[in-house]
């Protein structure tokens, strides 16, 4: 009936209710948990320091007691070797001593004149420690320099691998996009991408090359052809160069295993970076020579006499169009 739908529909309602405030209680408590969490984190990290803080206290009061050790001892070795006493019990008999009287006014007087024909016993000992304590702090000076500038140069090679791996991770992204384009358009299809054998150290990690020649698998490069390999290095190098020209680039034979249509294509690429770039390409391949501005060459028109010969390819077409 429509009453006992309302009083379900009023009871779902409270139940909506009740359910809605538990899950802000809910929400609210985690959010203070978190809140405190945080806290403890902090406290935490507070403790640790202020436990690094004594440990370093600690141990620079353990070796101030071993150095005050060594004097210690030193001073007794000392006195023991000179006046063939032990000084703990010249400090123990010197309190239990009565008020010196005339007996010993004499008495320190003869010693000291034995003393005197004695004469002097190691009277530069107050310079020899002079001289040890300048070298001390001289050399405690050294050493803080050389810790500062340790720290110094730890926090220089932190910033340098953090700018290292932006730049390396900017670059092969940059790099890896241009050789995804590059490279369908040197073998006329197929697809490639470069692909790190390390992505968490950039610092070590290596670099793969993955290529599919049109109508291949994906493989790796070591199991294409002579020519695709070629083929698949000079992409990588023509992407380089399009993420940062420089102003010569050295081809040596690269065209050697590549068939006409290839070297078709390299030749078109190789004209197109040439307005940023000068190539000097050592090949034996008509069609790139035809692409050239200018060739060298060695000739022998005489037998057993070299001679170098050099053509200006350009200047010879426009000579030739204007005649």
């Amino acid at each position: 009936s429509v009453t006992n739908l309302e009083a379900e529909h009023a009871t779902m309602l409270s139940e909506h209710k009740g359910a809605t405030e538990a899950k802000v209680a809910a929400h609210e408590a985690s959010e203070e948990t978190r809140s405190a969490l945080a806290e403890v984190e902090v406290t935490l990290k507070n403790l640790r320091a202020s436990l690094d803080e004594e440990r370093e206290a600690y141990g620079e009061v353990e070796l101030g007691l071993r150095e005050l050790e060594l004097e210690r001892q030193h001073v007794s070795e000392d006195i023991a070797h000179r006046y063939d006493r032990d000084v703990r019990e010249v400090l123990v008999d010197f309190h239990d001593r009565p008020i010196a009287g005339e007996a010993q006014a004499k008495q320190v007087v003869q010693l000291k004149r034995l003393l005197g024909r004695m004469g002097e016993v190691n009277l530069t000992a107050i310079r020899e420690f002079d001289e040890v304590s300048e070298r001390f702090e001289y050399l405690t000076a050294q050493r803080d320099d050389l810790e500062a500038a340790i720290e110094e140069l730890a926090r220089a090679i932190d910033r340098i691998n953090e700018t290292t791996r932006e730049r390396f991770k900017t670059t092969f992204e940059q790099v890896n996009a241009h050789f995804k384009e590059m490279f369908p358009r040197m073998f006329s299809g197929g697809r490639a991408e470069l692909v790190m054998t390390d992505p968490s150290d950039l610092l070590g990690t290596g670099v793969e090359i993955f290529a599919q020649p049109p109508g291949k698998k994906i493989v790796s490069l070591e199991l294409l052809s002579g020519g695709e390999k070629a083929l698949t290095a000079v992409s990588l190098i023509f992407a380089i160069f399009l993420n940062k020209p420089s102003p010569f680039c050295l081809l040596d034979e690269v065209d050697a295993p590549l068939d006409e249509a290839n070297v078709g294509r390299f030749c078109d690429v190789v004209r197109e970076l040439s307005t940023q770039t000068q190539f000097i390409i050592i090949t034996h391949n008509k069609r790139t020579m035809e692409t050239a501005d200018r060739l060298y060459g060695v000739t022998m028109q005489q037998r057993g006499v070299s001679k170098l010969v050099s053509v200006n390819l350009r200047r010879s077409v426009e000579q030739a169009q204007l005649n």
